[in-house]
């Protein structure tokens, strides 16, 4: 791989031990997707859930904070993904004293190196969102397809430790979506309905993502009438990755590199999939349970915008949530802030429920509070929650956002 003097110069340790290990893992990633060289990346977000980390992965970042400030300090602005705890509810959620106390381990550590406890996976809509054409080292899948698709801009799926070393080097392997021919469509899909609510939304990107089914294809759409916002794009792009491990799609006449269906694509060569009503019934119907008791009601992954917070205190608004069941709002640090100050979170928790912030709910030890809580039917209007919290022992159901408070004010599945 080629290397410029300064890459040269991290990789012979003059810059110090830890941007040595970065420089090489760097090198080793690249020389697995075949890249020929690095390139230069602005911002880095990170992965980096306790949950996941363990014991040794906090000791390996601790080890990496240990080093003198001018070794250890992260070269770019970096942020991290939502955290595993929200400190101010982490017992009423029955997580225990020990996730509690890696996780302080985990941000003392981050914030010795610079790294910015921004807390959330909506940076997008909050925090330094990217130009088209910038390159990043991301890590969250729902960041990475959004900011690729909706943004215009250059991100892989970053692993946690791929995401530290590009913090430290400010380097990322030129391969993947940093390379403009990967970026064109090879797979197209024409839309036959019209998305009601964001977990239609997300349904639509769960039924595409599911059919792509892999990291290297790229997704058109075509047939979206009514120009979809922010949070449509949100959920339907976190659902697609999730469904598939797509880190791009085009949406002709909406997302920027597609503002015509010939701009992505050669439409002679590329037939056209649809996707129907039909198919939209059937997705849905995998994760009912009408007239069961549900337990707890979740919106969250991704972490709720301001919007998603008015309409939610709207819908609650006079409202109290049933007593046994729970409901759970989940934001950034960001939007929290700002819904307090807007009177959100104040109209939210009148009705029981309750704002967490900073963190995500499958990334914050879900099966641990599943039984400390006796949950099991949960309920919520992101695709992308229903389709990973099976595996931490829930029964997932999907629905609107208003379907979901109307059935946490029964407390059953309507």
């Amino acid at each position: 791989m080629k290397l410029n003097k300064e890459e040269k110069a991290m990789q012979n340790g003059e810059l110090g031990a830890p941007r040595r290990w970065a420089i090489e893992h760097m090198i080793q990633v690249g020389r697995f997707f075949d890249a020929l060289d690095l390139v230069p990346v602005t911002q880095a977000h990170i992965m980096a859930d306790t949950e996941s980390l363990g014991e040794a992965g906090v000791e390996f970042i601790e080890g990496l904070a240990a080093y003198p400030q001018h070794e250890r300090q992260v070269r770019i602005p970096m942020i991290t993904d939502p955290r595993g705890i929200d400190f101010c509810h982490y017992r009423r959620l029955g997580q225990t004293e020990q996730m509690a106390s890696l996780e302080r381990r985990t941000i003392d550590a981050f914030e010795a190196m610079g790294i910015l406890m921004t807390n959330t996976c909506i940076n997008y809509q909050t925090i330094m969102p990217p130009l088209r054409g910038e390159h990043l080292a991301f890590g969250d899948t729902g960041v990475v397809i959004y900011c690729n698709s909706v943004l215009g801009a250059c991100s892989n799926f970053e692993g946690g430790p791929s995401a530290l070393a590009a913090g430290l080097t400010g380097r990322t392997p030129r391969y993947g979506l940093h390379l403009d021919h990967n970026r064109r469509a090879t797979r197209r899909y024409r839309v036959e309905f019209e998305p009601q609510h964001l977990a239609d939304w997300g349904a639509l990107g769960g039924i595409v993502g599911a059919r792509v089914g892999s990291y290297w294809e790229v997704p058109v759409i075509e047939g979206i009438d009514s120009p979809p916002g922010s949070d449509e794009m949100k959920h339907m792009g976190a659902a697609m990755a999730s469904y598939g491990s797509v880190p791009l799609f085009h949406v002709v006449g909406v997302t920027p590199e597609a503002a015509t269906l010939d701009a992505v694509c050669d439409p002679s060569r590329l037939e056209a999939e649809s996707v129907t009503h039909s198919d939209l019934e059937k997705f849905l119907a995998r994760y009912g349970g009408k007239g069961e008791k549900v337990d707890v009601v979740v919106f969250s992954a991704p972490q709720l915008s301001l919007l998603e917070m008015q309409s939610l205190a709207e819908l609650l608004d006079g409202k109290k949530v049933h007593r046994d069941t729970s409901l759970l709002a989940v934001t950034s640090p960001v939007v929290a802030a700002d819904a307090r100050r807007l009177g959100l979170v104040e109209r939210i928790e009148a009705s029981g429920a309750l704002v967490l912030e900073g963190m995500c709910f499958y990334q914050s030890y879900a099966r641990e509070m599943a039984e400390a809580n006796g949950w099991q039917r949960l309920m919520t209007n992101s695709v992308k929650l229903v389709n990973i919290i099976g595996g931490y022992g829930y029964q997932p159901t999907l629905s609107s956002m208003q379907n979901c408070v109307a059935s946490a004010v029964a407390g059953e599945v309507l």
